[in-house]
């Protein structure tokens, strides 16, 4: 069976999608990507205009395409704007020819496995019923495509294998509220930020300009919304920041003792302090004996962050531990001079695994859910990954042993959760451990997971991982 010939459709043009596209084109594959939108790089493409990268252009790049000069003049210190991010991606997506690829503004409105009975996938001992990643040939993926074109309308497509990579920021999050205590009772306007963020940037600013604005929540999205409040309206109208728990914001540019915290936290030596999932005795011991010095180094970066950033000053002292806050990777980078500007006081994993295919859901991959610190360069790794399934390079285990590799990870992340407070973790989250994860995909793809060639072992201990540690895996 000539796999190559195979249908395989891309759902989503973001990071992970276009990574997804680009190394099954690479293994001789023809997909589709299917996109919603009008261009590539996901979630970039509607944003605020002062929104940047939370992480240096070094650590959030594709392996193989290094940022252009004049976006990222020194990579290991520059925070690219929301456009030159989105141009990065167009720019990739160009290079390896994944825009021939992609149909936009066509939204995926249903998927439906048609194939052998439930019953029958049940009982499968192997995935897809023989451990490949096409199966038997016997199923097939059913997409239901909504065209902004009217001529095309809603469209239904036929494909032999599915790859989700609609990210974690793609759907917004509304709480629900009690009956009568709802938006609908509010006099003014209510919008969620991803509404918002999708706004023409003059739009945006006119909306909020003169206008008592309140912002509820305090993540990412939230932190940017009252900077940007605050940058059109000023002191004469202030902007509330309302929010249920304080985590750990901090300024990315600040080094202590000369030693960035974000490359420390990317080396195996950090990694060799935490538990994680399948470690075996002898790594669970010496994770157990350095957990001391683990606290001791996450105790100073938190009391040097609480010198530096005026958290007591405004209410915003986080309840929970930098440590705790390491684990559950609750972390995130302040807008430029927000302070300056401020006033005022589950389950843990999805059942994924290798965070990428569901035990018992035939002929479907997911690339781009699991959260980590700098998100492109797991999500090309989980690309490679899938690619190198698709080819057969990859051969997966029985489902038995791939549930139990999904167990042992939900292990970890309740222990994780844990010991981040509790209240921190976001499901599926990797962060803390996402050396130790590329290190499996490695193993299954038939490369070495000691990727620092001939810098000995201090190199491979000490110096962070990245983006071009990964570069020669295709």
């Amino acid at each position: 069976m000539d796999v190559k010939n195979k249908r395989v459709a891309i759902v989503g043009a973001g990071p992970s999608g276009l990574a997804a596209c680009k190394h099954a084109l690479a293994k001789g594959f023809r997909p589709v990507v299917f996109e919603s939108g009008a261009a590539v790089s996901g979630v970039w493409t509607r944003t605020l205009s002062s929104t940047t990268l939370q992480t240096p252009a070094a650590a959030f790049r594709f392996s193989d395409f290094p940022w252009p000069a004049e976006m990222a003049p020194e990579p290991e210190e520059s925070f690219p704007r929301h456009d030159e991010v989105a141009a990065y991606m167009t720019a990739y997506a160009r290079r390896f020819g994944v825009l021939d690829c992609v149909r936009f503004r066509s939204k995926v409105i249903a998927a439906e496995y048609v194939g052998p009975p439930e019953r029958e996938v049940a009982a499968w001992e192997r995935w897809s019923g023989n451990g490949e990643a096409f199966g038997d040939g016997s199923g097939e993926w059913q997409l239901t495509v909504q065209h902004a074109d009217e001529s095309e309308g809603t469209q239904t497509y036929r494909f032999d294998f599915l790859v989700l990579c609609v990210g974690r920021y793609g759907v917004a999050k509304v709480p629900k509220f009690p009956e009568g205590r709802g938006p609908e009772v509010f006099h003014g306007r209510v919008l969620h930020s991803m509404d918002y963020s999708g706004m023409a940037h003059a739009d945006a600013d006119e909306l909020i300009r003169g206008k008592r604005v309140v912002v509820v929540g305090s993540g990412k999205s939230g932190l940017d919304t009252v900077a940007q409040c605050a940058k059109i309206n000023g002191s004469k109208n202030p902007c509330t920041l309302v929010y249920r728990s304080n985590h750990w914001m901090v300024d990315a540019k600040l080094i202590w003792g000369g030693i960035s915290f974000g490359k420390l936290a990317m080396t195996r030596l950090s990694e060799l302090m935490v538990h994680k999932p399948g470690e075996g005795f002898f790594l669970s011991l010496l994770a157990t004996i350095f957990t001391p010095l683990r606290l001791l180094m996450a105790t100073l970066v938190e009391a040097y962050y609480k010198t530096q950033i005026p958290l007591q000053k405004h209410g915003m002292v986080p309840e929970c531990s930098f440590s705790q806050s390491i684990l559950g990777w609750r972390l995130g980078t302040l807008p430029e001079r927000f302070y300056d500007m401020a006033g005022g006081p589950s389950d843990t994993m999805l059942p994924l695994y290798r965070h990428c295919v569901h035990p018992r859901i035939p002929q479907m991959a997911v690339v781009g859910y699991a959260e980590c610190a700098a998100s492109i360069y797991p999500y090309e790794m989980m690309a490679k990954w899938v690619a190198h399934l698709l080819d057969g390079a990859v051969r997966l285990p029985g489902v038995a042993a791939m549930e139990g590799s999904v167990a042992e990870w939900e292990r970890w992340g309740q222990w994780a959760k844990r010991q981040s407070g509790g209240v921190f973790f976001l499901k599926s989250c990797i962060g803390a451990v996402m050396t130790w994860y590329h290190d499996q995909l490695c193993r299954d793809m038939g490369y070495s997971p000691r990727r620092k060639k001939g810098g000995g072992l201090l190199a491979e201990w000490l110096q962070p991982y990245g983006p071009t540690d990964y570069a020669s895996i295709q």
